[in-house]
């Protein structure tokens, strides 16, 4: 009785060990204090803390403070996922987006961008300029649209390290604001985000 009981102990301090060893955790949690990471693979909220911090240092620089006030016209330009998984790049974009809207010093283009319009009804309204049964009057002019100033590209950068029997990720996320007058880079951002676990976890 006394073997099997220390059997039994040894078993289920070893699958406590176990457990322990795979839990995912920020190797910096006090970035975002109380949040726990389910996995390995990029979720939501690091692509919330990621935004966060990418658009504070980017409204913190006075590239977009525009003289003699206004907004100014930001497209969407490439944004390269060189990760190992298959993820939406929308997910970072779209809060940095909101974000820019209602800091008042720029707004998006959804016409003009890589990859062609995210809402192609800006030109198909204008197609209709041929079609007898609209009225021209509520059409769009000629040389309405606006190009923008400014290209915000970026990338996702995926890197796995092996310490021991420990599995650390890193998530870079890369930005650039380009002035498309010049095509000089005015403004760049990076945030990673490193989470770790057990080798035997997976990244996807």
């Amino acid at each position: 009785m006394r073997t099997s009981g220390i059997v039994f102990l040894t078993g289920a301090v070893l699958l406590l060990a176990s457990c322990s060893t795979n839990q995912v955790a920020y190797v910096n949690p006090s970035v975002q204090p109380g949040v726990q990471p389910s996995t390995l693979a990029l979720e939501y909220q690091d692509f919330k803390m990621a935004a966060d911090s990418l658009i504070r240092d980017l409204l913190a620089s006075p590239v977009l403070d525009r003289p003699g006030g206004g907004r100014y016209v930001v497209a969407i330009s490439r944004i390269i996922n060189d990760t190992t998984q298959d993820i939406d790049v929308d997910q970072l974009l779209k809060d940095i987006r909101i974000a820019l809207l209602k800091s008042g010093k720029a707004v998006v283009t959804t016409y003009i961008q890589a990859g062609g319009p995210e809402d192609p009804m800006t030109g198909e309204i204008r197609k209709l300029r041929s079609n007898d049964e609209i009225n021209p009057k509520t059409l769009p002019p000629k040389r309405s649209i606006v190009a923008p100033d400014y290209a915000l590209s970026g990338k996702i950068v995926q890197r796995v390290y092996f310490l021991g029997d420990r599995k650390k990720v890193d998530y870079y996320f890369i930005l650039t604001l380009t002035d498309l007058r010049t095509g000089l880079a005015v403004w760049e951002g990076e945030k990673v985000i490193s989470k770790v676990s057990g080798k035997n976890n997976y990244t996807w």
